[in-house]
């Protein structure tokens, strides 16, 4: 099974711009990737923050992008998005009995937990007693199927000040929720972060990546502000096997010079002969 990860398209009304970004022009750009290059792909998933301020406006112009997108698609909403108006947009993505953007479903890879960690006016997430009960429910009926789970919010700090202060607020009880099936649980899926991270919870493996448009510089030091940068856009293909997971981030408009490495582009010391050392 393949899938195509994105996250944080943080868009605003067509013609707008984001912090002298253009999150638009950089989706149609990914979106033409993937239809080159991904068809195929079984699934696309985007991990929350669609749309800057939530506007009804921002979405329908997320919208248009994304009706150009070959692969199956499945959003998630993250802080900077507004339920209703995302609803309205999108009335085919599923939500539960309870009005939260989330959702299970199958795949030949196993079962896909789709997660709301979303609380409007907030910027970190939230994962109530509710939530943690249709989650509890779902994993407990995905039997020894594999499971994956994806969310906007990290359910746990990273080591950068300014980004755990806005991370899942419920860690503790979502780690409570998530041990008894940590072992089946193959990987975490996230966004919130806007840099390529990866690492082990739980026994967990998880992974995050770059936004569409602006990102966060990686500054141990820096305490308040978040420090951001335009660093490239990225989206990750993932591929699934019965014995392994491979994630695969593409920096997809990055503009260095293409070579093949058995021919150098200038002459240098690449040139050298395997028996000449």
């Amino acid at each position: 099974m393949k899938m195509i990860h994105l996250t944080d398209t943080h868009f605003v009304p067509k013609g707008k711009t984001l912090y002298g970004g253009d999150p638009r022009a950089n989706l149609e750009r990914c979106i033409q990737d993937i239809n080159t290059n991904h068809a195929d792909a079984d699934l696309c998933v985007v991990t929350g923050d669609l749309t800057h301020w939530g506007e009804a406006k921002a979405f329908a112009s997320l919208k248009e992008c994304l009706d150009e997108l070959k692969p199956p698609l499945q959003l998630l909403v993250g802080n900077h998005d507004a339920r209703s108006a995302f609803s309205k947009c999108f009335p085919d993505q599923p939500v539960d009995e309870n009005g939260f953007i989330q959702s299970s479903r199958d795949y030949p890879a196993g079962r896909f937990l789709f997660l709301d960690s979303n609380k409007s006016g907030q910027a970190a997430g939230v994962y109530c007693d509710t939530r943690q009960a249709w989650l509890e429910r779902e994993l407990k009926e995905a039997g020894d199927r594999p499971i994956y789970l994806f969310m906007h919010h990290p359910p746990f700090h990273i080591g950068l000040p300014y980004l755990d202060r806005i991370a899942l607020v419920q860690r503790e009880e979502f780690a409570d929720v998530i041990r008894p099936y940590a072992s089946q649980i193959r990987h975490l899926f996230f966004g919130h972060i806007h840099r390529p991270l990866s690492g082990n919870w739980l026994g967990i493996s998880f992974s995050t990546l770059r936004s569409m448009n602006h990102q966060v510089w990686l500054d141990f030091n820096a305490k308040k502000d978040i420090p951001a940068s335009f660093e490239p856009p990225a989206y990750a293909v993932v591929l699934f096997y019965p014995d392994r997971l491979v994630i695969h981030p593409h920096d997809f408009m990055d503009t260095s010079q293409k070579f093949s490495l058995s021919k150098s582009p200038v002459n240098d010391w690449a040139k050298r002969s395997w028996w000449s050392r």
